[in-house]
């Protein structure tokens, strides 16, 4: 349709992708797909359905570009090129278009439209609806056959994977996608939804309760320029008979209406819905085919937005036309913004999830671990909740090779420097964990130390190494904390002949945390005059964190929750100058003195006497 409105030109990249979790399974409807099923391979290969960030791509009124005899589709075939080319990369995993594909809704136009898509066809799984320009306005859904209808129907899209099913009178579609480990509901409802219609999409609704869902229609919210949004009269309709009282829909997208906007509004669950009006065809060039992607990041939380318009990015740079580079990316707050979203508290309410059950030590000790500590009721006589773990308390070693740890305070630490704790990482094979509560002014804290014959002790990890734990920094960070010791070894370096480090009182290896917050690993090894140091960023507070040091014999390399840092050092590094030293969780020991004692909380730990690749970790969203 038609109003107006301003946009700022910038440019950004979509999102790339990662590695995380699984779910769940469905899919139904009026006109089902024999493929239903297979919506776990979501559309392709090349496709990554597990990783956390993936895309959603959204294409709103394309009708200028199909309007009689100036129709040019060489705009939208290079959108959908761009699509096909990039899903690898930005991890696309769908594609909806919002309606108005044509102008006039005629046959000619429609076949003109219908042969452009081909050009995605099989490439990424998309759904179109029809929009008052593709069919006649002044009907619903029950309008019956239309060349629209030949074109768009079920049939268009009964060989994607994602495909669902379609309302009875075919204008209505809905598709599940399996993204960020979890599967999606789309739907996609006509121009004019009637009460058959509408009745058809709680039912689908109803049949995939689990599922979150986005919804797509032509016809939702219409902004002011300033891009604030609020309801159509149709948007109205639809808010009130399925909107509000379905809380899995978390997205609605609507075109039709300029300029662009959004609004967030309260269903009757509590929980928030944003409603957006995306549309481009006032526009140089009709809009050029410009998309919107949404780039859904559950490891952050956030939803990113970003528009540009491939056919002008696929221009040489110093040709473009004034216009068009004018419109190669929106980045005003209206077509570039990010939306906050606890992914797992906003969809609580249908799916809540199953917490993963305890695994069992035996599970997760692979071939050459050396030593393993966890702290229920496996590996430790457990006390209640927030009560001390008093001293001489004995953590096992559930390996059997003697590596078991004994608690006790260190210089001014009390009662309360060390509590059991049920806490713990979702990841962690057991739901136990230490607090401890180690401080400054005066030197506090408490430590777990391997007894004087542990076999650990005397190992040189000439082979490589791989050492893991599970951490939690207290949020807010309270109280003066120096730097503070996680896990070391007693050692001093200079003792084993080292020449290199900052003090020879220093130990030969010792997994430490800066005021700042950076992890630091230092390591004296067992056959290089070296202390080869990696460097993590400022890690967060107030949630947990699984830590490996990975060493395959030569260099050594920190993964945080599975993610390698930037800052591991080239130096090479062969075993660990272990000089017969007990291994100790809670601190680090400096000229055979403990200075401030770790703040936090640990989890279970293990040490295994070779490297190991990311999906043998501790952690298996890692």
């Amino acid at each position: 349709m038609d109003t107006a409105g301003k946009h700022i030109p910038g440019r950004r990249e979509l999102l790339r992708a990662a590695v995380v979790v699984g779910a769940t399974t469905a899919a139904a409807g009026a006109v089902p797909s024999g493929t239903a099923q297979a919506v776990q391979a979501a559309g392709g290969p090349r496709f990554d359905a597990r990783s956390p960030r993936f895309a959603l791509a959204v294409l709103p009124d394309t009708q200028y570009l199909f309007d009689a005899d100036s129709a040019d589709p060489a705009p939208l075939e290079e959108t959908f090129r761009y699509l096909a080319a990039e899903r690898s990369e930005s991890n696309i995993a769908f594609m909806t278009h919002l309606g108005d594909v044509t102008e006039h809704g005629t046959e000619d136009e429609i076949e003109r439209a219908a042969d452009t898509f081909r050009h995605l066809h099989g490439k990424v799984p998309y759904s179109v609806l029809a929009g008052n320009h593709d069919i006649a306005s002044s009907t619903d859904d029950q309008r019956g056959d239309s060349p629209y209808l030949a074109a768009f129907g079920p049939r268009r899209y009964a060989s994607m994977p994602t495909f669902g099913g379609a309302s009875p009178d075919g204008y209505n579609s809905y598709h599940v996608l399996r993204a960020a480990g979890r599967q999606w509901l789309v739907l996609a409802l006509d121009w004019r939804i009637s009460d058959k219609g509408l009745t058809w999409a709680r039912s689908v609704l109803d049949k995939h309760p689990t599922l979150p869902a986005v919804l797509t229609t032509h016809d939702l919210v219409h902004a002011d320029d300033q891009g604030a949004a609020q309801l159509s009269d149709h948007g109205r309709r639809l808010w009130d008979r399925l909107i509000r009282a379905n809380d899995q829909i978390f997205l609605a997208l609507g075109g039709h209406y300029w300029p662009p906007g959004r609004t967030v509004l309260t269903n009757d669950a509590g929980n928030d819905v944003h409603l957006h009006v995306v549309n481009y065809q006032d526009r140089y060039y009709g809009g050029a085919g410009m998309i919107r992607t949404y780039g859904f990041d559950l490891a952050r939380g956030v939803i990113d937005v970003e528009t540009f318009a491939p056919w002008f990015l696929a221009r040489d740079p110093g040709r473009r036309a004034p216009l068009e580079a004018e419109n190669v990316e929106l980045t005003d707050s209206v077509d570039r913004f990010s939306l906050s979203i606890d992914f797992d508290d906003r969809f609580r309410g249908f799916a809540p999830g199953t917490p993963a059950k305890p695994r069992p030590a035996s599970a997760v000790m692979p071939r050459g671990t050396l030593a393993y500590w966890r702290f229920d009721a496996s590996g430790m006589t457990t006390p209640n909740a927030g009560s001390p773990v008093v001293d001489g308390s004995v953590v096992r070693d559930l390996t059997g090779r003697g590596n078991d740890m004994t608690v006790r305070r260190v210089n001014a630490g009390g009662t309360d420097a060390l509590t059991w704790s049920p806490d713990h990482h979702p990841g962690q094979p057991a739901h136990a964990s230490l607090r401890f509560d180690g401080g400054t002014g005066p030197d506090r804290g408490a430590i777990l130390t391997t007894g004087p014959k542990a076999p650990l002790n005397s190992e040189k990890f000439t082979r490589g190494y791989t050492i893991e734990t599970f951490v939690r920094l207290p949020d807010p960070f309270e109280g003066n904390h120096a730097w503070m010791g996680l896990l070391s070894w007693e050692g001093r370096n200079g003792d084993a002949g080292k020449t290199t480090g900052w003090s020879p009182l220093e130990p030969t290896c010792s997994l430490n945390l800066s005021p700042e917050r950076f992890l630091q690993f230092v390591v004296y090894p067992e056959r290089q005059d070296a202390d080869p140091t990696s460097w993590s960023h400022a890690v967060p507070t107030g949630r947990w964190m699984h830590i490996a040091v990975v060493n395959d014999g030569r260099h050594t390399v920190m993964y945080v929750d599975g993610s390698r840092i930037a800052r591991n050092p080239t130096q090479p590094s062969t075993g660990i100058a272990t000089l017969g030293k007990p291994f100790v969780i809670g601190a680090t020991q400096f000229d055979e003195r403990y200075g401030q004692g770790f703040y936090g909380w640990i989890g279970d730990t293990r040490i295994v006497g070779r490297p190991l690749r990311v999906s043998e970790f501790l952690n298996p969203f890692a």
